[in-house]
């Protein structure tokens, strides 16, 4: 038996056994990073190791230290759990091992990106003539929709910002959510716009931005402009009202990027695609597909419908580089330049499920999202801050002795550290409206009916623990 045969039968059989195992251990991690240092932390050895004992050792050292997000009761982030084909297809590309930047690297994975982003404009409905890209995640796609807003904002003004830079160059607003997620400010960052170059407006008691609201932001400044805006923020699934806001900020001549990391999928669903409608009227788009598509982590995507700016804010041209006259060179769109062929996976995953099981996927874990958030909330000292309509929702828990709002805020982080203590189900907090929260996430295919009435029943065993303890 060759070494790469058994390095990968080990690999192979310690991941059906992690995967199997996903139901009966804890979602919580469970060995602390003193142990993991301990076990991992060995002297460099001085010899050789032969492969299969390397990843037997490995994964015997790691035990514990993972958290269980690939399981259905994992409820804290927007984070998927890998679906069979998107996980074997990212096996693939790693054993392919071909740097996906140019066609000549490898001409199956330009290709494979190819299908898979004509695919990817058709279920979530965007401009036919956008262009795309596959990046590390909603990170990097931010930043590439917004170097492309850069380069044809400049452009207008006469500035090329790819030969000149950003010295001296007119100043550009970034106008956003006050509910903005964080990747929106280190991509202004990363892009040297700076922080400071947000605007952040208020939203209004849906997490909405309003009309009024972005109208006067708009009047309140001069000089180029990006209009930020949400399919779905991080807290409680508000979609902002793209058929009045888009219109708005295009009469002012802004650029519209939407942050759509996982609500653009709403597109994706008859039942919700109401949600992001007019959405397509915007300029750029970023998203994940190791969200809601289900796929490995390292898959962004970003969509802009300007080609020629995309294009003009990535390409490079090299004497060393064998560019590609009859296929699409990735280098073209993406900021990074070695990259793993991530198409692979999104085509598998896109192929597993096929237009109607993505749809069904959507709806499927946004009726969880609602089964979970009703079930939490109707039990002793859980209240319910904001009911989901798309997959997000938030709950609180009070404290049954005190009427102060602190109070409140301590019971629900403690719920919550109780509940991941119990290894039934993990969840994460956050603060809305000044007010800790339990933020409710379902996005993992795996997730399903026993899924919910487990963490339910756990939830209410915690509550029923809490009031034993006071007594």
């Amino acid at each position: 038996m060759s070494s790469h045969l058994r390095a990968l039968t080990a690999a192979y059989r310690h991941a059906v056994d992690h995967l199997d195992g996903l139901e009966s251990r804890p979602v919580a991690a469970t060995a602390s990073v003193g142990q993991l240092r301990e076990r991992l932390g060995v002297p460099l050895p001085t010899t050789e190791t032969p492969a299969d004992v390397v990843i037997d050792e490995m994964v015997a050292a790691a035990s514990g230290g993972h958290l269980g997000s690939a399981s259905g009761r994992f409820f804290a982030w927007v984070i998927g759990g890998a679906l069979p084909s998107a996980l074997a297809a990212d096996w693939l590309a790693s054993t392919w091992d071909n740097n996906a930047a140019l066609c000549a690297c490898g001409p199956a994975a330009a290709v494979v990106e190819e299908v898979a982003g004509g695919w990817l404009k058709d279920i979530l409905e965007l401009p036919k003539e956008a262009s795309f890209a596959f990046t590390t995640g909603c990170q990097l796609a931010h930043m590439t929709c917004l170097a492309a807003a850069r380069h044809a904002l400049l452009a207008r003004a006469g500035w090329d910002v790819e030969a000149d830079g950003l010295f001296g160059a007119p100043r550009i607003r970034v106008i956003c959510s006050a509910q903005r997620h964080g990747s929106i400010e280190r991509a202004v960052r990363f892009l040297g716009l700076g922080s400071n170059s947000l605007e952040p407006i208020v939203t209004e008691h849906d997490g909405r931005i309003s009309p009024a609201r972005l109208e006067a932001a708009l009047v309140c400044g001069k000089g180029p402009t990006i209009v930020v805006l949400n399919a779905a923020d991080l807290n409680v699934g508000a979609f902002d009202p793209f058929v009045e806001l888009i219109p708005i900020a295009k009469d002012a001549g802004a650029w519209v990027h939407v942050d759509g990391a996982f609500g653009l999928w709403a597109r994706a669903s008859p039942e919700r695609r109401h949600l992001a409608e007019g959405v397509e009227l915007a300029d750029s788009w970023a998203t994940d597909a190791h969200k809601w598509l289900n796929t490995p982590q390292d898959s962004g995507l970003a969509f802009v419908r300007d080609a020629r700016a995309h294009k003009a804010a990535m390409t490079l041209s090299a004497s060393y580089l064998a560019s590609s006259d009859e296929a699409r060179d990735e280098i073209d769109w993406t900021p990074d330049w070695t990259r793993r062929a991530r198409g692979f996976a999104v085509y598998a995953a896109l192929r597993e499920l096929g237009r109607a099981g993505v749809a069904n996927l959507i709806e499927r874990c946004c009726l969880h999202a609602t089964t979970l958030a009703h079930g939490i909330s109707v039990l002793p000292n859980a209240q319910m801050l904001v009911p989901p309509t798309l997959n997000q929702g938030l709950v609180r828990f009070l404290d049954p002795n005190s009427s102060s709002e602190a109070d409140h805020d301590h019971r629900t982080d403690a719920t919550i550290q109780a509940i991941n203590d119990t290894g039934e189900a993990f969840f994460s907090g956050t603060t809305w409206n000044g007010r800790r929260a339990m933020r409710i996430s379902v996005c993992n295919w795996r997730t399903s009916a026993q899924d919910i009435e487990r963490t339910i029943e756990a939830f209410d065993s915690v509550l029923k623990s809490q009031k034993a303890d006071r007594s």
